[in-house]
């Protein structure tokens, strides 16, 4: 172990030297570091017809904030919504055909796909057995990406990039990732929590999220309500343009002419990162921290005391962010976190979660004005969905540990879309430039080097 610290102060020592690199070099050199211009917006590196997120326009070389905008294929994600509603309450089937195929169903077409899902829901045999139990992980995301990865060896042709091709392990993939996140988080119930090992095949007379529901609890048994809910969650996470993290990821993987499986594999490591998928995690935790601090959760000035001292890196994970709030694209509003709270506020009268409902709403109107009067700015800052998702699967009774594979489980629908959308119309491998800063130096012969540990 000596000789092993002893690399370790080798490589805290090189680290010091070498990525203390000036800030004004990046000005210096034009670099959009995070591929952000100046400004704060994206940088553009593509074209999509699959999803479209607004939150701001340029007038006249500034930035002007307008309400959020979420599109699938050109339509309103709330008439989506709301069309789903009013057909029956159930969604998510209708918004993976949209994505995939870039038009909505009929009404027949819609059946017919429902049952080609059904049908491709079944793991192959001795799946969870071999690929799930036999390698139990504490982390479901690090579990559905190995499932992914595993799921190549179960084809006889994953390197073929033609259409017919991609849609069959897109639909594959996307119809049996509920099962995996099911399965992988009975394992790590049963491995690591203690609990008993209850395994539930897939009902295909369900749809997505009452699947879903089914598979996850004991006795099986839930409510139209639930599933609702949970199926509105899933529509909304479905797809968010493809300059996200992990959408932009499937992009630079795909434009290799790797293979499915290995491609989504990468997109969930993205969605993993508490900087992308897993804020709802990180939202949960610091909720819970304010409401074992904060006495009373209707005092807003105890509650803005609080968020101030989170802001301070006074508590907190000492990041110093308050998790939920804030949003790399939209400014004014996120147009799926209204659409989740009306929801939390139909969970929280249901099962008697009123409390903590008006503490998630006191947070989100004087998070805004504890960040405006901490950095002095008065930039505009919205909830984000992941503000009220945690809550949401609080409520439904889903354990945390499930709460960014529910977001995987919604996403690989856009995660898919876009694949399909590289390898047809990209063309080119993604390759952007590093600029290297380190003067040339002469190589050293062994004999006259200096020994540094």
């Amino acid at each position: 172990m000596k000789k092993i610290d002893n690399f370790f102060d080798l490589i805290r020592t090189q680290n010091e030297m070498w990525n203390n690199i000036p800030h004004e070099h990046y000005t210096r050199y034009s670099v959009k570091r995070g591929l952000r211009n100046p400004d704060g917006t994206g940088v553009l590196a593509g074209l999509t017809a699959i999803g479209e997120v607004h939150g701001y326009i340029i007038d006249e070389g500034a930035v002007k904030p307008i309400d959020g905008r979420l599109r699938y294929r050109g339509i309103d994600i709330e008439d989506l919504a709301q069309g789903a509603q009013s057909n029956g309450g159930f969604g998510f089937e209708e918004t993976i055909f949209l994505l995939i195929f870039g038009l909505l169903p009929s009404k027949k077409e819609l059946e017919e796909f429902k049952e080609t899902l059904s049908s491709m829901m079944k793991l192959p045999a001795g799946f969870t057995e071999d690929v799930i139990l036999n390698a139990p992980s504490n982390n479901i995301m690090n579990m559905l990406s190995r499932c992914i990865l595993a799921m190549y060896a179960y084809d006889e042709d994953p390197d073929n990039l033609s259409l017919p091709n991609l849609l069959r392990q897109s639909l594959l993939l996307i119809a049996q990732f509920p099962i995996m996140a099911a399965h992988a988080y009975a394992a790590k119930a049963h491995y690591f929590d203690k609990k008993s090992l209850i395994l539930h095949t897939p009902d295909p007379s369900l749809s997505f999220a009452e699947n879903f529901l089914y598979m996850l609890r004991p006795d099986n048994k839930f409510t139209k309500m639930e599933a609702e809910i949970l199926d509105l969650a899933l529509m909304l996470h479905a797809e968010h343009g493809g300059g996200n993290n992990s959408a932009f990821a499937v992009r630079v993987v795909t434009s290799s002419d790797t293979d499915t499986y290995s491609t989504i594999a990468a997109a969930i490591g993205s969605l993993k990162g508490p900087k992308h998928g897993g804020a709802n995690d990180e939202m949960l935790n610091m909720i819970r921290e304010i409401k074992a601090n904060v006495k009373n959760w209707e005092d807003k000035d105890e509650i803005f005391a609080y968020l101030t001292k989170i802001l301070r890196k006074e508590a907190g994970d000492g990041k110093g962010l308050i998790y939920g709030m804030g949003h790399p694209v939209y400014t004014i509003s996120d147009p799926r976190t209204a659409m989740l709270k009306e929801k939390a506020k139909l969970l929280s009268e249901t099962f008697g979660f009123e409390k903590e409902f008006t503490l998630y709403d006191n947070i989100e109107t004087l998070a805004p004005e504890a960040f405006h009067a901490f950095k002095g700015k008065n930039h505009p800052i919205c909830p984000n969905v992941d503000f009220y998702s945690g809550f949401v699967y609080e409520m439904l009774g889903i354990p945390q540990a499930l709460y960014t594979p529910i977001f995987a489980m919604s996403r690989i629908t856009g995660w898919c879309a876009h694949r399909i959308e590289e390898v047809t119309t990209g063309g080119r491998i993604i390759r952007p430039a590093y600029k290297s800063i380190v003067n040339k130096t002469n190589y050293i012969p062994i004999s006259e080097r200096k020994k540094v540990l």
